[in-house]
């Protein structure tokens, strides 16, 4: 009888992030793929049908997509769509890097303090979740701008004669998407930091190993999943990032967030902008899953 009440229970369970997974992943993501060979026209809808029930022919618009990879001149992977997607992955590439580099020793302090002080510490991290994310972003335009607080500072002491232009480059692009997502790097290295059983580094220092090494030796392999994790936590949505770019990078700084924003909202092209979502996504989960499957084979006990 036991045994027949935990199935359902089970079931439930599972089925529940597997049901949010489908509604709120699955169903707009096959909806983007639809839209992305339609052929509007001169229609405004893009919800055209691509089924003749006469004919019984697909008409599936394949211009939305090569097109992304072929410029009107001929020229392969010469186009707009690619410069923004290869600007896009190294702007998240250099987030992701230097959220680690500063993110580590963050978790690695907030790991080996007191117990009693780490809520108090953890609660720092989650903080800037409390302020409006706009409001912060907006907050470092005043920080990095020609009259800012930094230029400012500088000019008071006597390092600069004049306002440092800061604002609307890649600095400041860097600046405000490491400082917005550096708690998804913290708060996953802490989780698996915390769970490391420190006596291994005693052993390590009692064979001889210099705490350098035994960091590099120990620490970092025992932490390579809150790595990961924290590197695609950061990765994944600043590829796709848009309020940032579009308020603290200049013209130079476009990442394709903001051309998927132009060819819909300006363009009024959602074919288009529906086509580079789709490879945005796939850019992203391909390799993902790739990469899974893989560790997941390695990690498998072999007879």
């Amino acid at each position: 009888m036991a045994l027949t009440f935990a199935m359902p229970g089970k079931r439930f369970v599972i089925g529940v992030p597997y049901t949010w997974l489908v509604v709120f992943f699955m169903l707009p993501f096959l909806i983007l793929a639809y839209i992305s060979f339609v052929d509007m026209g001169n229609d405004i809808s893009p919800f055209k049908p691509i089924w003749d029930s006469e004919t019984g022919l697909l008409h599936l618009k394949y211009e939305n997509y090569y097109t992304i990879f072929q410029s009107g001149e001929g020229g392969l992977f010469q186009t707009l769509y690619i410069e923004a997607y290869l600007r896009s992955l190294w702007y998240a590439l250099c987030t992701a890097v230097l959220c680690l580099l500063i993110g580590y020793p963050f978790s690695y302090f907030i790991a080996r303090s007191a117990p009693s002080v780490r809520p108090a510490l953890l609660m720092m991290v989650m903080l800037p979740f409390w302020t409006s994310f706009l409001l912060r972003v907006y907050a470092w335009k005043g920080i990095l701008a020609d009259q800012g607080v930094v230029n400012q500072m500088l000019m008071a002491l006597g390092l600069t004669a004049e306002p440092i232009q800061m604002l609307y480059t890649d600095v400041s692009m860097l600046v405000g998407m490491t400082y917005v997502y550096l708690p998804f790097m913290v708060l996953p290295l802490y989780a698996n930091l915390v769970k490391m059983d420190f006596r291994l580094l005693e052993a390590a220092y009692d064979l001889g190993a210099s705490p350098f090494k035994a960091f590099w030796l120990v620490t970092v392999p025992l932490s390579k999943a809150g790595i990961i994790a924290g590197f695609m936590l950061v990765f994944i949505p600043c590829v796709g990032e848009f309020v940032i770019p579009s308020l603290l990078g200049g013209p130079e700084n476009i990442m394709i967030g903001r051309v998927v924003w132009d060819e819909m909202f300006t363009s009024n092209n959602w074919p288009r902008a529906s086509a580079l979502a789709v490879v945005m996504i796939g850019l992203i989960v391909v390799p993902l899953a790739v990469y899974y499957h893989f560790s997941g084979d390695a990690a498998e006990p072999r007879a």
